[in-house]
């Protein structure tokens, strides 16, 4: 089968929207989208990443316009404002953007490295994974991993749960406050060590499954202890910092659940929410959401965009080396079925030439070899141009005439019909030889004589 195809790609980021339309255009997972892509006309590869930051997904169609349809109706309820779609050398260029962290709310954040690779093994699982997006994520990965280890991208506040931290130490006293972590996933354990780093003087750990709440407990210096999911409303009331971070798709802490909690700082980090948004209307309450952290995070955006300067560079590098090596596997994809196709026809003209001249008296092994150099000669002078002109229109990013080759080509051409017995020489290989070629194949004249006596 040969590899072929383009990517298209679809975005909504916390960069044009805000969190309820990205968790508006979220699925139940990422799974689920990948599978319901690849149902689609067209598509043969399919991926998707959902965070709390962004809801994407990607195809790959033979051409272009299937994966824009594909991806049409991908966030039916997000206005058109806040969606991004991109073509193909976008979407390639936006995947190492993210994985590098110069996407992220947080410029440089590390979290989003080890989601995209939980996002490729989703959609591996799913059967989305073919040659184009293993290759187009596998570099993207790379450029994350460079961007981090040969830059300083992310130093300063890494992720969203340090962030949330600075935010409520903006709001209140942190050193020495009673806090909640609601969720003990990532983004959770991110909260809390970030609040344990921040002196904080009692942890709580809130998570559906407490033997979780209860590990991460155990990794802090503060005064922690674990309790259950829904005795998170209990806890938020005797807390004075509450991070929300958990994957519930329903409000863990509503309004009537922080009545009579006092003077309190919720931020929620949790996509979808994890508070009601009505619980601002609580008399001591503060809320924040995701998108309150644009005002913490910009001081650390400010102090990496150097920093990002030289991932731009190393994105630009790394990208002209991906496209260069999709160019060079498509032209050998469509070269190599361009052979194959006519190996298959040469094998079986030349069975039929060497029955013929079997038919009128038997052949030395060095006369059969003669005319199968012959046969060769002609498949490999006769390609050597339509070679030439299909490396050319790689370099010259001519994708039209390659596909045109891939379609043309096809591998299964000729191969279903097998020679009859009572074919003519007009159906042969042999016939209509080009002036010079039997010259250059050394074919002796009594056998020139036998194939054009036939």
């Amino acid at each position: 089968m040969i590899d072929a195809g383009v990517i298209s790609g679809v975005s909504v980021s916390h960069v044009r929207a805000s969190v309820d339309e990205i968790a508006a255009a979220c699925r139940e997972d990422e799974r689920t989208v990948v599978r319901d892509l690849l149902a689609r006309d067209g598509v043969t590869e399919a991926f998707a990443i959902q965070t709390c930051n962004r809801a994407e997904a990607y195809v790959v169609t033979d051409r272009a316009a299937e994966g824009a349809a594909a991806l049409s109706d991908f966030a039916p309820d997000v206005r058109d404002g806040a969606i991004v779609h991109m073509d193909h050398e976008e979407s390639i260029r936006h995947l190492m953007r993210v994985a590098a962290g110069l996407e992220s709310l947080v410029l440089g954040e590390d979290q989003i490295l080890g989601q995209l690779r939980t996002a490729t093994e989703e959609a591996r699982a799913a059967g989305g994974i073919g040659a184009m997006l293993d290759d187009a994520l596998t570099k993207a990965v790379h450029v994350g991993e460079r961007a981090r280890t040969e830059t300083r991208i992310n130093e300063g506040v890494v992720s969203l749960g340090s962030a949330a931290v600075a935010l409520a130490d903006a709001e209140t006293d942190v050193e020495g406050a009673t806090a909640l972590v609601v969720g003990a996933g990532e983004m959770g354990a991110l909260a809390a060590r970030a609040l344990d780093a921040a002196d904080v003087g009692a942890l709580i750990v809130a998570n559906r499954t407490v033997p979780r709440a209860e590990h991460l407990a155990t990794e802090v210096d503060a005064d922690a202890r674990a309790v259950g999911l829904d005795d998170a409303p209990a806890a938020a009331r005797e807390a004075d910092i509450v991070i929300a971070a958990t994957g519930s798709s329903t409000y863990v802490l509503d309004r009537a659940a922080l009545e009579g909690a006092g003077e309190t700082v919720l931020i929620d980090i949790a996509q979808p929410r994890d508070v009601d948004p009505d619980a601002v209307a609580v008399e001591g309450v503060t809320l924040r959401d995701i998108d309150a952290l644009r005002s913490v995070t910009a001081e650390t955006r400010e102090q990496r965009a150097r920093e990002a300067e030289q991932v731009e560079a190393m994105i630009d590098e790394e990208f002209e080396r991906l496209l260069d090596a999709y160019k060079r596997k498509r032209a050998d994809d469509a070269i190599s079925a361009m052979y194959e196709s006519a190996e298959i026809v040469k094998e079986r003209e030349l069975d039929t030439a060497l029955s013929k001249l079997e038919a009128q008296g038997e052949l030395t092994d060095e006369q059969r070899e003669t005319v199968a150099a012959l046969a060769d000669a002609l498949v490999g002078q006769l390609l050597a141009a339509p070679t030439k002109s299909l490396r050319d229109a790689a370099a010259e990013d001519d994708w039209t005439t390659i596909q045109t080759a891939m379609q043309l080509f096809d591998p299964e051409f000729g191969g279903s019909t097998p020679p009859t017995a009572d074919a003519t020489p007009d159906d042969s290989l042999l016939d209509g030889i080009p002036d010079g070629i039997a010259e250059s194949a050394d074919i002796p004249p009594h056998v020139l004589e036998q194939l054009s006596d036939d």
